[in-house]
């Protein structure tokens, strides 16, 4: 245990001292915090004094269509100090075009119009709901002609349908964005990481470093305490940035109330706060362990990438089958469930069903255990790898050698 001790701090510290790690995690909480913030500052750019509406000019030469799309248009365009007036069309380019108002409307009838602006955004919706408005006017108008009284035809038209969704289980449009960004994340660390782990046993192999460690510590320790250095290195690197997150959302909440994937990506079940670190350290464990012992038998550090390419395609794999099971909206279908059972698999699979779907507690804990015991057995077997690829130089061992080695006493 004093071994594991050792070792575990003399790894965790290696990882606190690194200026990659370090640097990146201080540049990914900044770029963060500038998203968080970007309301705020966007506002600092405004114009300086009171917060104003922008001004849209309504026009038109037939003064009783005018009075009612006046109004009309007040209720349609929130964002807007809508102003009805008599103007020419020159007075109205000028105003638009000094920054006076933004945007004109110049009615020919209900159904003709001339929207002038200046710059033309690609977010520019204001043509798309003048046409709704007016089409509804249009429509209110022909009923009353037609013998309807102006309150038949107003009762008509604003008359809305109430409905209520009763979701009986998970609601997927809310918890889709969370749920990719944590699969994401999970994806992203454990394959940075167990690239880490892997190339440093390398490194320690072919500078002869690792001969002189394993004559005076356990390779039960040597193995467990990299691995576990890198996985708590890579816990704290995830609270970091996700806890920074949220703390710079919570901070300006009220300038991101108006943004539904903001507020969806942040509406996180506590829950799932339990299962996030559950599933990440058990699937980073073993795939760690893997690319350890996969490690352990390269000679070279330029043979890390070909060696580990095997696992690394694995847990790609596994990654698309969760992805693309998302994208379909259907995290139950088959290869889903089998893959929540598969240990190289269940971190994403099962973490991805109890966030979009409803699982029943037994398949979560069968799914739990059987992690559990392979990351135990995982892990003794990538041991007694890293023992024998101590002996292993030269050329890339087979599998079948590495195998042989391995029940040899």
């Amino acid at each position: 245990m004093k071994q594991f001790g050792k070792i575990f701090g003399f790894e965790l510290k290696g990882y606190f001292k690194n200026k990659i790690f370090v640097g990146v995690t201080i540049f990914l909480v900044a770029a963060i915090a500038v998203v968080m913030f970007i309301p705020n500052i966007a506002s600092l750019f405004g114009s300086g004094g009171e917060n104003k509406r922008p001004i849209m000019l309504v026009s038109s030469s037939d003064a009783q269509l005018l009075s009612i799309v006046g109004d009309y248009f007040d209720k349609a365009f929130g964002d807007y100090e809508v102003r009805v007036t008599d103007e020419s069309i020159e007075d109205i380019r000028k105003e638009i075009l000094s920054g006076e108002a933004e945007c004109a409307f110049v009615l020919d009838g209900i159904t003709s119009y001339t929207y002038y602006v200046d710059n033309l955004s690609l977010s520019d919706g204001n043509i798309l709901i003048a046409d709704s408005v007016l089409q509804e006017i249009y429509r209110l108008d022909a009923m009353i002609r037609y013998g309807l009284t102006p309150e038949q035809a107003a009762q008509i038209m604003t008359t809305e349908i109430e409905s209520t969704t009763a979701t009986l289980g998970k609601d997927q449009v809310k918890n889709f964005f969370y749920t990719y960004i944590m699969i994401f994340a999970l994806y992203m660390v454990i394959l940075l990481y167990g690239q880490m782990v892997a190339s440093g046993v390398a490194t320690e192999k072919s500078s002869r470093a690792m001969e002189l460690l394993i004559t005076s510590a356990k390779p039960v320790n040597m193995m467990f305490g990299k691995v576990l250095a890198a996985c708590l290195a890579g816990l704290i690197q995830l609270i970091a940035i996700f806890g920074s997150a949220l703390i710079f959302y919570n901070i300006n909440k009220n300038a991101w109330s108006g943004n539904l994937i903001m507020q969806s990506i942040f509406n996180i079940p506590v829950d799932l706060f339990l299962y996030l670190p559950t599933f990440f350290i058990l699937g980073f464990l073993i795939y760690a362990f893997l690319y350890g012992a996969i490690g352990s038998t390269a000679s070279k550090l330029e043979d890390i990438n070909t060696s580990v390419m095997p696992i690394t395609f694995l847990f790609i794999i596994a990654f698309f089958v969760v992805i693309f099971s998302m994208m379909n909206g259907n995290v139950d279908n088959t290869v889903m469930k089998i893959c929540s059972y598969v240990p190289f698999t269940s971190p994403m699979a099962m973490f991805t069903r109890i966030a979009m779907s409803s699982v029943a507690w037994y398949e979560i804990v069968v799914s739990i255990g059987i992690l559990m015991a392979s990351v135990i057995g995982v892990g003794f077997l990538a041991a007694r790898i890293y023992r024998v690829g101590v002996l292993l130089y030269g050329t890339r061992p087979k599998l079948g050698a590495i195998i042989k080695m391995l029940f040899r006493r």
